[in-house]
């Protein structure tokens, strides 16, 4: 097998596609043979050790995978081989083979392709779990997703689509926002790279132009940095600020603000809410395929490169650029 092993903290440039030893599936694990596997923000961040999880070194980045089942621990149950599966793995998944617990291998619906199915679970688990557990979105609320177009930005506009909600996208450009309005969102405004104060200002009015008297009910916020703080001043009373991620650095919040609007900062770390119940998580999962086979989602591939040119998705998605997803993939034997 091979893999794209991260030997040192580092960028993307110092990954090597390396030879290994295929692993043999422990007691209750299963070896995936992985078809693919799909690039997210943290992949950018665990590389150079800046992420909550450290693996040992030499590791493979990637978390998230699709493929099929080729081998059996002696003590599972429920699956077979043959079976087409997606996972998260945490990490190890930019590679051709991995070796993962039963438990965690997911059956893919029959009409969902690999590339689908690989960019499926991280963003629009993280978004579900935001608006259904996190924010109780309800139907004709106003939603505002900064990074619309990202990942989870884009997985959050369809799922608050999908709920019956108002969706403002947030993003950094015209063609941003164009992709933002083909995938549903009803508004868009458009920010600008590290604004100052009066720039601020100016995007936090424009919120509140598209948002009408009543203000925001919930804020998506996947970017963090300057553009925090005018979205919260631009929240309607006791609506729910998500704190998803940091794309922009982490903000310095005047806490007078929750104050004045009688809002809640509400903190949305997915992975460690799948870890303390698996049991829901499979519940959100199943929710999830019902929504892609009613067509009311669909991963936006935005590209698709050979496993072994990890880096250059790595790259990519550093820079910020990325419409929906990236999807790493192996050549069929």
């Amino acid at each position: 097998m091979h893999a794209m092993l991260s030997t040192a903290p580092g960028g993307p440039e110092i990954l090597q596609w390396s030879a290994q030893d295929c692993p043999q599936p422990g007691a209750q694990e299963v070896l995936v043979k992985i078809h693919a596997a799909s690039v997210n923000y943290p992949d950018t961040l665990m590389i150079q050790d800046l992420y909550q999880i450290k693996p040992p070194r030499p590791f493979a980045p990637g978390g998230e995978i699709a493929g099929e089942i080729i081998a059996l621990g002696p003590e599972v149950q429920g699956h077979k081989i043959g079976d087409r599966v997606l996972a998260l793995t945490g990490y190890g998944g930019f590679a051709t083979h991995i070796a993962i617990p039963a438990a965690s291998a997911i059956r893919i619906p029959d009409q969902m392709s690999d590339l689908d199915a690989a960019g499926f679970v991280f963003t629009y688990g993280t978004s579900h779990h935001a608006l259904k557990e996190r924010a109780n979105l309800q139907s004709g609320e106003t939603v505002l997703v900064l990074g619309a177009a990202g990942g989870v930005g884009s997985a959050a506009v369809e799922l608050a689509k999908a709920a019956g909600a108002r969706v403002i996208a947030a993003v950094s450009s015209a063609e941003k926002a164009a992709f933002c309005q083909e995938i549903g969102a009803d508004a868009t405004v458009i920010y600008g790279h590290a604004p100052d104060k009066e720039d601020q200002i100016s995007f936090g009015k424009n919120i509140k132009a598209l948002a009408g008297k009543a203000g925001v009910d919930v804020v998506y916020d996947a970017v963090g940095g300057p553009y925090a703080e005018p979205a919260l001043r631009a929240m309607g009373w006791q609506g729910r600020y998500l704190v998803i991620g940091f794309a922009a650095g982490i903000p310095k919040i005047p806490m007078n603000l929750p104050l004045l609007k009688g809002c809640q900062i509400v903190g949305v770390f997915w992975g460690a809410a799948v870890q303390r119940d698996p049991a829901q998580h499979l519940r959100n999962v199943e929710e999830l395929f019902e929504l892609y086979r009613s067509g009311k989602i669909r991963p936006r591939v935005h590209a698709a490169y050979p496993m072994s040119d990890a880096a250059t998705a790595l790259t990519e998605m550093q820079s910020r650029s990325v419409l929906g997803k990236i999807i790493l993939t192996n050549t069929p034997e």
